[in-house]
């Protein structure tokens, strides 16, 4: 089968590349990696949360191009971001640090500058970096340049095309009068943004979810494929024989539910869970939502189908680490919540794979969090770690030399924090609600969840458990 033949037919990738380049023989990766560090490929998609994928028992989301990765990689089960919202989470990549020490508290914050980021230690280690989508380290700004280069090399990308997300696209063009991101200058020159404009209006607030019309965009220009093509174009003009690391920002699945036509078709008659805990809308309202929400990961898992066949052209399959995971998951109305930036799993967790040269393939319960790539990638790119990164490199455990990694992972935002040790959940300092949590209040200060036996997060067993809390709470800081 050829890679043509395979673009149309599975996800658009041949079975070597879904295989992540694993029948090549040893000798060859050997070779690969004696003389030179492995390219680093970095899906990184926005609000996709941990168990929206094939591995959740009969949820009908169809990722081959993700499920076969994770056959040939180490597929992570329990991993955690540093804060669950876009500007923070990115941050903390970037820098490794935890959400306290990243910088940017909220989306109201730019990355600073005087920051130094991982993408720099790389590019100065002699990788070419490059980066497209929604790279949200300057979201506060509003003016990503048109060309999207705006402030990329301060950032220490070699190349990258910054895009605003979706809704900040929208905002930007409309107070400016003008588009100031690559994407919605590439709607303006198609003739599409006044169509694109008209349609975000008939999807703000919750109108975001229930609206799950087809957008009017064709699928060369909707945001996660347009975003692509945009990556693949900085690729194809990296230099053969220099290790390159790629970051794809996709947009999606973030809300809103805008989806094309074909993507509609796609999930058109599925069916999915309803929401734990929640009343808030119609079984079929919920079930549409849910619909939208699966065609934006399965057009995602596409886009990566498109991205490794272009890496296997290249011939820089075999020596190429390629890691995905997301900046934060998405309620989907758990809990009569929508979005993320809460504490609950559906927000703080996301899925993670990681394939490549060395990786010993399994299953991993170990607990991880997202930044956890930061030092993964210094690690295997052989550059000096960042100033006071909280990162711990994955690499003894990818490649079977540990069996653990964390004993505690950690996440926050704006007052509240928590820490969870794989079972037991702390959190402090949230205004959890009586349909969240039983007999919780907005004045809750501390909540222990025992998600071995509660895993929805129903029951604070905080004043049982005093021993918990105070070991967790230590870890907290206090």
């Amino acid at each position: 089968m050829t890679i043509h033949s395979t673009l149309v037919n599975h996800a658009g990738v041949s079975r070597r590349a879904l295989l992540g380049g694993a029948l090549a023989a040893p000798a060859v990766l050997q070779s690969q990696q004696a003389s030179r560090p492995p390219n680093l490929l970095f899906f990184f998609p926005d609000q996709w949360r941990y168990d929206w994928t094939p591995f959740t028992p009969g949820l009908d989301v169809r990722l081959p191009v993700l499920e076969s990765l994770a056959a040939r990689g180490v597929r992570f089960t329990r991993t955690v971001v540093a804060s669950p919202v876009c500007a923070p989470s990115r941050a903390c990549l970037a820098s490794g640090r935890e959400y306290d020490h990243c910088g940017v508290p909220s989306n109201a914050y730019n990355y600073p500058l005087e920051q130094t980021t991982y993408y720099r230690r790389l590019r100065d280690q002699g990788y070419t970096v490059l980066g497209c989508g929604k790279l949200d380290l300057h979201k506060a700004t509003e003016d990503w340049g048109v060309d999207g280069r705006r402030l990329v090399t301060d950032w220490g990308f070699t190349d990258a095309v910054d895009n605003a997300g979706k809704y900040d696209a929208i905002r930007s063009t409309v107070r400016n009068g003008r588009p100031m991101d690559p994407f919605m200058e590439h709607l303006r020159q198609r003739g599409l943004l006044g169509a694109h404009l008209d349609d975000f209006s008939r999807r703000t607030g919750k109108q975001g979810f229930t609206n799950c019309d087809p957008c009017p965009l064709p699928d060369p220009d909707y945001g996660d494929i347009w975003s692509t093509t945009q990556g693949l174009d900085l690729l194809r003009q990296a230099p053969k024989g220099k290790p390159w690391h790629l970051v794809f920002n996709f947009p999606g699945p973030h809300n809103p539910m805008d989806i094309t036509r074909r993507m509609h078709a796609s999930v058109h008659g599925r069916s999915y869970p309803q929401p734990i805990r929640s009343r808030e809308y119609s079984a079929a309202a919920h079930n549409a939502i849910r619909q939208n929400y699966t065609a934006m990961c399965e057009t995602i898992d596409q886009q990566m189908g498109r991205v490794l066949a272009e890496v296997e052209a290249r011939g820089e399959l075999d020596n190429t680490l390629i890691a995905f995971t997301s900046d934060h998951g998405e309620m989907l109305g758990d809990h009569e919540r929508w979005t993320k930036s809460v504490p609950h799993q559906a927000s703080i967790g996301v899925p993670m794979i990681v394939v490549g040269p060395g990786v010993q393939p399994r299953v991993s319960d170990a607990l991880v969090s997202h930044m956890d790539l930061t030092a993964t990638f210094l690690d295997y790119g052989g550059a000096p770690a960042l100033p006071g990164m909280a990162s711990r490199s994955l690499r003894p455990l990818l490649e079977g030399r540990a069996p653990a990694h964390r004993d505690v992972v950690l996440s926050g935002l704006n007052k509240w924090r928590c820490a969870w040790d794989g079972r037991y959940k702390l959190v402090r300092n949230f205004p959890y609600r009586e349909v969240e949590v039983e007999g919780a209040g907005a004045t809750t200060q501390e909540v222990l969840f025992d998600l071995l036996d509660d895993p929805h997060e129903t029951r604070n067993i905080a004043a049982a458990n005093p021993h918990h809390v105070e070991r967790l709470r230590a870890r907290l800081g206090g």
